[in-house]
């Protein structure tokens, strides 16, 4: 029997991909997280397409795709993030990328380059995506599509303790204005914005654990 493609889309800090992770390994799925693969493109052109300012050269980066190679390795056990051979899977979660990836995120160049990608894995099934169009755009035939929500004072509080569990300092001042910013431009973007499918299920985790945003789910996800 061919296994289920899930789609889980949703705001910043809704722990969509920790939670999907999670989730794959109960039901044998693959996992793929599609912001991290934004998050590559954006570390690259933060790296290689970015002038004395540090303001990006968005043309700069369209004729450099081709040179972006990004893939998972499992690495004890976990999938990791390669660019080009090189792990980037903590300095993809660094301020600097994130207050950049919702500009490269709604470029049309860069979500034709994945599209490819990401419908190709999950052609065959078994596969659970997490992202912020995948269940409007990349999926839209999805077996199961959630999108999920929580209030911004209970997403800065997740955001601040994730970045200092991974050593990077910020205040949460910062990250709430970062995630109000990235919420507006996500939403608003003329490609692919943000927004609930309307055959999603709706998930407030603002006053749920991750444990009982996961029973959630598979609630609604029939044995196969």
């Amino acid at each position: 029997m061919r296994k289920p493609v899930i789609a889980i889309d949703g705001y910043s800090s809704t722990g969509k991909s920790s939670i999907s992770k999670i989730i794959a390994q109960r039901l044998g799925l693959v996992h793929m997280d599609t912001g991290a693969l934004y998050r590559g493109i954006t570390y690259f052109a933060i790296k290689n397409c970015s002038d004395a300012d540090g303001a990006i050269d968005l043309d700069l980066l369209f004729s450099k795709l081709n040179e972006i190679k990004l893939r998972f390795k499992e690495v004890e056990t976990e999938l990791v993030l390669f660019l080009n051979d090189s792990d980037i899977s903590k300095e993809i979660r660094s301020n600097e990328v994130s207050s950049h990836v919702s500009l490269i995120a709604c470029q049309k160049e860069v979500r034709d380059f994945l599209m490819e990608t990401q419908r190709s894995i999950a052609s065959n099934g078994g596969v659970i995506m997490d992202g912020r169009d995948i269940g409007t755009v990349v999926l839209p035939d999805a077996d199961y599509k959630f999108f999920l929500t929580a209030s911004i004072e209970e997403r800065t509080k997740r955001r601040f303790l994730e970045l200092q569990g991974m050593g990077m300092g910020s205040n949460e001042d910062e990250v709430r204005q970062n995630l109000i910013t990235r919420d507006k431009i996500d939403s608003t973007r003329e490609v692919a914005p943000l927004k609930q499918a309307h055959d999603a299920i709706l998930i407030d985790n603002s006053k749920l654990t991750k444990q009982e945003t996961i029973a959630l789910i598979l609630s609604y996800i029939k044995e196969f």
